[in-house]
């Protein structure tokens, strides 16, 4: 019970400035009618007083005199306006001021929540489990497949096999195009011989030899 009653003293607490804003336009919208219609009697007494300001000076200065009556009402209702006005204001400024300041304590609250786990100091912890595990990580792949860590990389090895892959990137160009290379590529593809080896002369002087005298020797015999 004491808790319902104290959720509704709070909610009846928090609507308190709207009320009071609503109530203060209420009141202000029945002075400016007031001010409406003083002005109105206002300007009809003044009409009287003209009319009558030659023939009949008594009805002119009665009217005059209801005139000032009116205008003396006129001004104290101005006033109160003014007041009233300024009173709406200044609820409304602390209502938004009252909000604000209640956003921005919910959202101090919401980041002492968050900043209760999360320190630099926790942050710093964090990222070194991270590097430690990532490090194990490495060394456990690396026990695995029986490498060791990092790579040692032989620069002349790099250098040559770059070069057979231009060689090769060439060669797939030439059977494509069946162009000749130009300039230093030229030199890297050995030039096929122009002519034969000595000792394939030599061999190929032999078989003709041996194939005449053959046929000499068959000629013998026929004879």
């Amino acid at each position: 019970m004491w808790g319902w009653f104290g959720g509704q003293a709070a909610a009846k607490k928090k609507d308190a400035p709207k009320k009071a804003i609503i109530d203060l336009r209420s009141q202000l919208e029945m002075l400016q009618k007031r001010e409406k219609h003083l002005q109105n009697q206002i300007d009809e007494q003044d009409a009287i007083a003209r009319k009558n300001v030659s023939t009949n000076k008594n009805a002119a200065k009665a009217a005059l005199r209801r005139r000032k009556t009116h205008e003396h009402t006129l001004e104290q209702t101005v006033s109160q306006i003014g007041t009233l006005e300024q009173q709406i204001n200044a609820i409304e400024s602390a209502n938004i001021n009252r909000e604000t300041l209640a956003a921005m304590e919910r959202a101090g609250q919401a980041m002492k929540i968050i900043h209760a786990t999360l320190t630099p100091e926790k942050v710093d912890e964090t990222m070194d489990n991270l590097r430690e595990q990532n490090a194990l990580s490495e060394e456990i792949v690396n026990a695995i497949t029986g490498t060791t860590l990092g790579v040692d990389v032989d620069e002349d090895e790099l250098e040559n096999e770059l070069e057979e892959l231009q060689q090769e990137k060439l060669d797939e160009e030439m059977l494509k195009t069946g162009n000749v290379p130009m300039s230093d590529d030229v030199h890297k593809i050995a030039s096929p011989p122009t002519t034969e080896p000595v000792s394939s002369k030599k061999q190929a002087v032999e078989e003709d030899d041996e194939e005449a005298e053959l046929r000499k020797l068959q000629a013998e015999m026929a004879m």
